[in-house]
């Protein structure tokens, strides 16, 4: 059944779906697993991923689908909200689906956005769960980053309190000399802690550690959140961990979480982390949960492990990449599709009619204020001016070679007239288009958009990357600048360049990822530019190494 969303707050849908929602024994069956394939927890349980995967490893793969966003307002434009609704349209229509989504960090829970489980008839259950941690996964990432910086700062001051025949006698340590100019990580909560961005640790005396400007970064952009995210099994992990650039010593050589002999215990600290979440939509289509890496500054992808999953237990799988196609859907097609070898046979571009108001030249939208007249009322000159950002990241898709399939996330708000003229912008440039209201009536408003869906699905597609692994860095930054982000070009800093550089001619960097990080609020990299700016270049201000294997 569905819920009045416009009535009903998002919470109290969810508390009233989870009265009937599957307990993990129920979920065993419906799935068909076996019994040491769930991992109880609670309500909730995790999968054994390893388990099931070499069960069904015969089986074919079911269709794969991405689901992403044109650049959105800073409210989001609902693609967590549209994965489950695409995920309830197609169990309407019969299908075995099920998801996968990432977990969402205290950052954005406990700031202006709030929850990442969707919204209204279209989101996952039980949604407090969700909410405030899960199963623990973010809490052991959390442990396991900042035990490597509690080896890298004791290291420092002991090494700074005694010479080499006592570090010998005392701990059969050798020295690494770290530079305390050069250390890449730093520490990690899983807020937004802006007063602890830079910060100055080691004051007191000789015993109270190593004196040195330092950092905290979100937990979720931690460098472990984003191997999570990519790794094949527990040996797969243990080996990356172990692998991990946290500074350089004063001749210039890395110095790793091996080095520190720390990665078996991070890797202890990770190990239930490997195995993903289940829980359910409103409805109760089963979605997994693994992973949360933002998509700005990091890899913005649920796991690998759980798509794997997915494609063998569901005949259509649903997974969401973060924020707009210039990001989060280009790590998906250029990292993660590369690191996992699996291939899409659709991509989602979720669309609003408020984010082309914006990018129409719409007033501005702020989180908190109630939204002016424009974004309520019909205009259609601002959603036709808006549709050049839609039509920008359908041909992003398209050069992919994935069959785009635009989603109109209907807010009740919107009208016909205005849902006709994206329809037509849509098909114009090349992508079916429906209009899905998902958040309002569930599965039943999602039929069109699931059908839309259905028929991509069912489409031949030329899958391919943007480059090739053996493209330089700085002409993979130049590529991706042009053909995704729509610059003219491309400006490094003299200390980008000088990383570049030295990462292009050192052979340890010639099988690597690269993963852009900018703002999320314009294809540009400044947030305030909308729609599709045109003759601007893109300021590389710096390069940051990520050295694990």
């Amino acid at each position: 059944m569905s819920y009045n969303a416009v009535e009903m707050a998002d919470w109290q849908i969810s508390e009233a779906a989870e009265k009937n929602m599957p307990l993990p024994e129920e979920w065993r069956e419906k799935l068909g697993l076996q019994k040491d394939e769930m991992l109880p927890m609670g309500r909730l349980a995790k999968l054994d991923f390893l388990k099931i995967i070499d069960r069904l490893k015969d089986k074919p793969d079911g269709k794969y689908i991405e689901v992403t966003a044109i650049t959105p307002t800073p409210l989001g434009e609902g693609k967590s909200t549209t994965s489950c609704g695409l995920m309830e349209g197609l169990g309407k229509r019969g299908v075995n689906v099920g998801g996968a989504l990432r977990q969402p960090s205290g950052g954005p829970t406990m700031n202006v956005k709030g929850t990442a489980a969707g919204g209204g008839n279209s989101l996952l259950i039980p949604m407090t769960e969700f909410s405030l941690g899960l199963t623990g996964d973010i809490n052991d990432i959390m442990n396991a980053h900042n035990l490597a910086m509690v080896a890298l700062t004791s290291r420092m001051q002991h090494e700074r309190n005694y010479n080499d025949e006592q570090l010998a006698r005392l701990s059969k340590m050798r020295r690494l000399d770290v530079d305390p100019t050069r250390v890449e990580m730093g520490w990690i909560i899983d807020f937004c802690a802006q007063a602890l961005r830079n910060i100055t640790i080691g004051m007191g005396g000789r015993a109270d550690g190593f004196t040195m400007q330092s950092k905290f970064g979100i937990a979720v952009g931690s460098e472990c959140m984003a191997i999570l995210s990519v790794i094949k099994d527990l040996a797969d992990l243990r080996k990356r961990l172990d692998e991990i650039t946290v500074a350089f010593d004063k001749s210039g050589k890395p110095v790793t979480t091996g080095d520190l002999e720390v990665g078996g215990a991070m890797t202890a600290f990770m190990r239930n982390t490997i195995n993903p979440t289940l829980m359910c939509t409103a409805e109760y289509n089963p979605c997994m949960v693994h992973a949360g890496p933002f998509a700005n500054i990091a890899v913005g992808q649920s796991s690998i492990i759980a798509d794997r999953v997915g494609l063998k237990l569901f005949d259509y799988h649903v997974t969401e990449s973060g924020f707009a196609a210039d990001i989060g859907f280009e790590k998906f097609w250029n990292v993660k599709c590369r690191n996992s070898g699996l291939k899409p046979h659709v991509s989602v571009l979720t669309t609003t009619v408020r984010a082309l108001k914006m990018h129409g030249g719409g007033p501005r939208v702020v989180p908190g204020i109630a939204m002016p007249e424009a974004y309520t009322k019909e205009n259609l000159e601002l959603v036709e001016k808006g549709c050049v950002n839609m039509v920008h990241h359908i041909n992003t898709i398209r050069k992919a070679g994935i069959n785009p399939v635009v989603c109109v996330n209907r807010f009740y708000t919107d009208t016909d007239a205005e849902v006709k003229l994206i329809k037509r912008v849509a098909e114009q440039a090349g992508a079916r288009c429906a209009e899905s209201k998902h958040w309002e009536k569930g599965g039943d408003g999602a039929l069109e958009f699931a059908d839309a869906v259905i028929d991509a699905c069912n489409e031949e597609n030329n899958f391919k990357f943007l480059y090739d692994l053996k493209t330089k860095l700085r002409d993979r930054v130049t590529l991706i600048a042009k053909e995704v982000y729509g610059a003219d070009g491309v400006s490094w800093s003299p200390e980008a360049e000088a990383k570049a550089k030295m990462l292009e001619n050192d052979s340890q960097y010639d099988d690597y990822s690269t993963m852009m990080v900018k703002t999320h609020l314009s294809l540009t990299h400044d947030p305030s530019k909308k729609g599709v700016p045109t003759g601007w270049t893109l300021p590389i201000r710096d390069v940051l190494i990520y050295s694990e294997q």
